[in-house]
């Protein structure tokens, strides 16, 4: 990628992002519930909620706190949670590695799952094994992320006890070292092949299609004519080029992981972002809405720009002049 496209992306990015934060705020702050009396109380007087106002920043008109949280975002203060008395930088840094460890490890899990799995599927196509690998990612795909946590929940925590049924470690255990590493990876387990069974549903079917348009090229053909073994055509000539969708499909589903994650961290009580954005939006605590929202959006936008460099590396056929 060279340094102009980069800029050029660049510039394109700025514009999504203040469209997504001006949307972001502007329903955020038309949404029913007033947040002063959220954390005033219901039984407050009208010059005690007009103190508060003033305070917050609340008394003044949309446009003006709009641009006024802009000019503040852009020198990295995103202003301080209402419940929590902080920096909103500070509270989302706090719950920001558990959510990283849940939805890397759930992208880990789909990605080495899936592509195994296509490859095994595109070379037994047509078959039964083909089509009972397709009919299961179907039937991930088609479930809810609510659902498959639920069943999780209750059938391999609840009634089988194999798993913690939340949490991100035993509270009552004063554990260190390996043990406490140990604890943190059972009671991640769960909640992370729940959250990574859609997307290997999604990358399974993409990778697969991709597989079979893959063995159909020339140079794999020429490549089983030369006498290679199998494997070697389907891991080291075929693999490659069928790899280029499903880095795609990875950059773009970016943005329904993080969305599943907030599921997921609800019913399994994971400490991550995704509980944090649950209280605030009960308790109406704007800053914190805010900084998480603009977060994803940040989030988003890098992984479809290094997935824009992922795939230029790969296929030199898109690449810009």
């Amino acid at each position: 990628m060279s340094a102009r496209h980069l800029i050029r992306r660049l510039l394109q990015v700025i514009p999504r992002i203040l469209g997504i934060l001006l949307v972001s705020f502007t329903l955020v702050h038309l949404a029913p519930g007033d947040p002063i009396v959220a954390l005033a109380g219901e039984h407050g007087d009208a010059a005690y909620y007009a103190f508060m106002r003033q305070r917050f920043g609340l008394d003044q008109p949309l446009p003006h706190q709009f641009f006024t949280y802009l000019s503040r975002a852009a020198d990295g203060d995103l202003g301080f949670s209402y419940v929590y008395g902080r920096s909103t930088i500070a509270v989302i840094g706090e719950r920001l590695p558990a959510t990283l460890l849940l939805t890397g490890s759930a992208l880990l899990l789909a990605i080495g799952g899936a592509i195994p799995l296509a490859v095994l599927a595109a070379r037994r196509s047509p078959g039964k094994l083909d089509s009972g690998l397709t009919g299961v990612a179907l039937g991930l795909y088609s479930m809810p992320t609510f659902w498959i946590a639920q069943l999780a929940v209750l059938g391999f925590a609840h009634h089988l006890g194999l798993f913690p049924v939340e949490g991100m470690s035993d509270a009552r255990a004063n554990l260190r070292g390996w043990a406490s590493v140990s604890d943190v990876a059972r009671h991640l387990f769960l909640p992370a092949l729940v959250l990574a069974s859609h997307e290997m549903a999604v990358l399974l079917r993409v990778a697969r299609a991709s597989m079979l348009q893959a063995l159909r090229m020339d140079h794999v053909r020429t490549a089983h004519a030369k006498g290679l073994h199998d494997q070697r055509v389907l891991w080291c000539h075929a693999l490659p080029h069928a790899l280029l969708p499903v880095i795609s499909v990875v950059g773009a589903r970016i943005g329904q992981l993080l969305t599943g994650a907030v599921v997921v961290e609800i019913v399994f009580g994971w400490p991550g972002i995704g509980r944090l954005m649950l209280a605030g939006v009960q308790a109406r605590d704007i800053p914190v809405l805010l900084g998480l929202f603009t977060l994803t959006a940040l989030t988003v936008t890098v992984a479809n720009l290094l997935t824009d460099f992922v795939q230029m590396r790969q296929d030199a056929r898109i690449r810009p002049a």
